[in-house]
């Protein structure tokens, strides 16, 4: 849609250099030593706060958000930032409880702590799992997205930008390992979120006629304030993206999300998702730790601005575009005419258009790049995430824990490579079978929250309930797909975060009567007094986070 000119390419192709340099200078071998199984996976345990908290940004958000989160906005509004806002809450929780025990243990994976608590059934069974999501979930959605949006803004066709994208993450991190990626991250998560601002800002600025932002925003909500509440109603009904509608409640079932079914998804994410919680396990101590998690948390506040509100505004502006006396402002940044301009507006199909059209159609020529470049840093640095802890899970729990048990470091590193290749290879095949999908986030959300249940349980049943045996556990995660896929089938009009909570439910009780009916072992984890107890820094910071979510949530509501 958007015409580049040489200073976009300059920007965009400036910013690719810079990383790709920097994530090869970190990852040098120092002193012509080789690297350490600690070294390649977890990054020496050298990171300090803000680039543990930068990472754990820079991971998470991605195409699913930028792309994905902007569709769902179009489609069902502010609501859906419920995922960014909530999971500020939930790195809390993570901080504070998880943490601590996960360092203790010292433990490079999830799945190393599962079978230290528990044994090499629960292990292999989640390792399983978390592979076949990262290859055929995550690394597939986001690769798609981002093609999908270097389409629609640069006209690259989709299949260069999927092997492009996979090719870019690939050079530093596959080489570097963690270290590349956490380090380069920094940088990362500034542009995405300068760039991603700077996108808001200038579609705002257009949609007030250049009045200014806050004249934006007034515009906005008095245009579409059904788009400005967090709790959405049964009954209402956005596009799916095939000329039908559905009922926005079956996505975010209103009170109930919030209550029960949207908190299983991000303490499972955020404290359980190797990909995500591997920063942390590489943090200088655990206080650097638990306080990078915690300005993770102020950066997920911000987040909506970015990735939701966009939404917003391209849905306001493609209802009437002409309404809003636009075709000025934006025939002065595209060179295009009134009616033209109109007809243009009417371009968005699929409500994951919505972020790729808003950013072609009102950053003008020589930002263009810089707003792109903070979208692909995005991509690109979940990508190198995922592709590093797939490797790491493959590598540490597999590899090293069932196939050779004495494989030496450089053993590990070598196979871990391999790994992220091949994984690469497999998501680039895949990515392009996700076109027909309307809104990714919510496909994204729903395929993982059919395990996710039986992940967090098991986990809590570890971390907090001495009692808790392998069998339970076992059990738990044997039953936790066929009870989710037979819950939805049965239960097909009942929204999926209602039936993640269900199920959840439903499991703990399983985990609990099979764990106190079999057999009792003493692999349970010593709460001593003190282990959860957190300096004045965390604290304060942590109660700002609630008081800020009070606060928009009571604006919002």
């Amino acid at each position: 849609m958007g015409n580049f000119s040489f200073w976009d390419y300059a920007v965009f192709v400036g910013y690719g250099l810079v990383i790709l340099c920097m994530g090869l200078w970190v990852s040098r071998d120092k002193k012509g030593e080789s690297k350490s199984a600690e070294d390649y996976f977890l990054a020496s345990k050298s990171l300090p706060w803000w680039a543990i908290g930068a990472s754990l940004i820079a991971s998470n958000i991605s195409a699913e958000q930028f792309i994905g989160m902007s569709g769902s906005g179009f489609a069902i509004g502010l609501a859906i930032s419920c995922y960014e806002w909530i999971a500020a809450a939930s790195l809390i929780l993570v901080g504070k409880y998880f943490l601590p025990i996960f360092l203790k243990k010292e433990i490079y994976t999830m799945p190393q702590f599962l079978k230290q608590r528990f044994d090499g059934r629960v292990s292999m069974s989640l390792s399983v799992f978390w592979l076949l999501v990262y290859v055929f979930v995550n690394l597939t959605s986001v690769l798609y997205m981002g093609a999908l949006s270097m389409n629609i803004i640069m006209g690259v066709p989709m299949m260069y930008g999927i092997i492009g994208l996979a090719l870019f993450a690939a050079v530093y991190s596959i080489y570097g390992g963690l270290s590349a990626v956490a380090w380069t991250d920094v940088v990362q998560v500034v542009v995405l979120v300068f760039g991603g601002l700077l996108t808001t800002y200038l579609a705002l600025d257009a949609l007030s006629i250049g009045n200014g932002i806050w004249a934006g925003v007034q515009t906005a909500f008095e245009a579409a304030p059904e788009k400005f509440k967090m709790i959405v109603e049964k009954g209402t009904m956005i596009p799916d993206g095939s000329g039908g509608f559905v009922d926005a409640y079956d996505m975010l079932p209103g009170l109930g999300a919030l209550l029960g079914g949207i908190w299983i998804v991000n303490l499972a994410y955020w404290g359980l998702n190797q990909y995500i919680i591997q920063r942390a396990l590489a943090g200088k101590s655990l206080k650097e730790a638990q306080t990078g998690v915690v300005f993770a948390g102020y950066l997920k506040l911000l987040m909506p601005l970015i990735v939701v509100l966009p939404g917003i505004i391209a849905f306001v502006i493609n209802q009437d575009p002409m309404a809003y006396n636009l075709s000025g402002s934006v025939a002065s940044i595209n060179g295009t005419e009134g009616a033209d301009v109109a007809e243009g507006f009417m371009r968005i199909t699929k409500s994951d258009e919505a972020y790729p059209w808003l950013l072609s159609t009102f950053i003008p020529t020589g930002l263009k790049g810089l707003a792109f470049a903070a979208l692909t840093a995005a991509i690109v640095s979940s990508l190198a995430s995922m592709i590093n802890s797939t490797s790491t899970i493959f590598t540490m729990d597999i590899y090293k824990g069932h196939i050779n048990v004495n494989a030496a470091d450089n053993q590990l590193v070598k196979i871990g490579r391999i790994v992220s290749v091949i994984a690469l290879v497999l998501a680039v095949c895949v990515a392009p079978m996700l076109g027909a999908l309307d809104q990714a986030f919510q496909f994204i959300q729903e395929f993982t929250g059919l395990v996710t249940p039986g992940v967090l349980v098991i986990f809590t049943m570890g971390l907090f309930w001495k009692r808790a045996n392998a069998n339970g556990a076992f059990t738990v995660a044997a039953l936790t797909f066929p009870l989710s896929w037979g819950a939805k089938m049965i239960l097909p009009s009942l929204p999926f975060l209602d039936r993640m909570f269900i199920v959840c439910l439903i499991l703990a009780v399983v985990g609990v009567g099979v764990s106190l009916l079999t057999k009792k072992e003493n692999k349970g984890i010593s709460l001593e007094k003190g282990l959860f107890k957190t300096d004045g820094v965390f604290n304060a910071l942590s109660i700002g986070i609630c008081g800020i979510l009070t606060v928009l949530y009571l604006i919002f509501w």
